[in-house]
């Protein structure tokens, strides 16, 4: 009996989400094994593109794959609003860490731009700034 649904390649192309980084979710858990057709193809619901969406767009806000699956509810059950909450308060606050450690960063090298003479000079301060200790 040959099962109707969405193939693999649909799915990817209605996601955004590559082929291989859907058989990558299936074998860790976060997507549940596809039916499949006579010949052994997948075949996915409406259901799972909804929660590949739900994936994606959890990974394109950074949160972690384990992030991921406890918004998911997939380890124990349903996060209630309290635990959603503490995981994004949680992932905000390194974001914003991150964001500290990157205007940090950018004032370094701005200043070891500006000292750079951008001419044929035997020392390089770019050279000699990222050869200190």
């Amino acid at each position: 009996m040959m099962r109707s649904g969405i193939t693999i390649g649909k799915l990817s192309a209605e996601t955004g989400v590559n082929i291989e980084t859907i058989r990558y979710y299936e074998k860790i858990g976060l997507m549940q094994k596809p039916g499949r057709t006579n010949g052994g193809h997948r075949i996915y619901t409406p259901v799972d593109m909804t929660r590949l969406r739900f994936v994606r767009r959890g990974r394109e806000l950074g949160f972690s794959l384990d992030d991921v699956r406890s918004l998911l509810g997939l380890e124990d059950e349903q996060p209630s609003c309290a635990a959603v909450h503490a995981i994004t308060v949680r992932h905000l606050d390194t974001i914003r860490a991150k964001i500290r450690d990157l205007k940090k960063l950018e004032k370094q090298l701005a200043k070891i731009a500006k000292e750079c003479g951008k001419g044929d000079v035997f020392e390089c301060p770019v050279i000699d700034a990222l050869s200190a200790q």
